[in-house]
């Protein structure tokens, strides 16, 4: 028996609607304020992603020459990496590992600094 349920992600930042709004434009879905410090966006499917307001939020360093360049990624999959790429950078991702263009997925920054892949279907 399992010890506990999944319920959320939740990514700290700055700017937590601006966030969540960068994530429903990706995903799809309704996001919604909780209180003045967390927003939470319910994506089609039934997930859940939060954003956590952490004045001091610094993104991790990608990469890091330390190897300890990511906290944490979100994967998501796309039908076209190239549609999908355009339309990310276009709402203020930024291209971190983006130049093997024959590999399945392509990594990026959000608005927040925090790094996701586009992985093709």
């Amino acid at each position: 028996m399992p010890i506990a349920k999944y319920s959320l992600v939740a990514l700290d930042c700055q700017d937590p609607p601006a966030l969540a709004a960068f994530y429903a434009d990706v995903l799809g879905g309704e996001f919604k304020q909780y209180d003045e410090n967390w927003w939470d966006l319910y994506v089609p499917g039934g997930h859940r992603i939060s954003f956590q307001r952490s004045p001091g939020h610094r993104p991790p360093e990608w990469p890091n020459a330390a190897g300890n360049s990511q906290q944490l990624h979100l994967d998501f999959d796309v039908p076209d990496l190239d549609v999908a790429e355009e339309q990310v950078l276009a709402l203020g991702a930024k291209p971190l590992d983006t130049s093997d263009r024959q590999r399945s997925f392509r990594v990026y920054a959000d608005p927040a600094g925090h790094p996701f892949c586009l992985c093709r279907e």
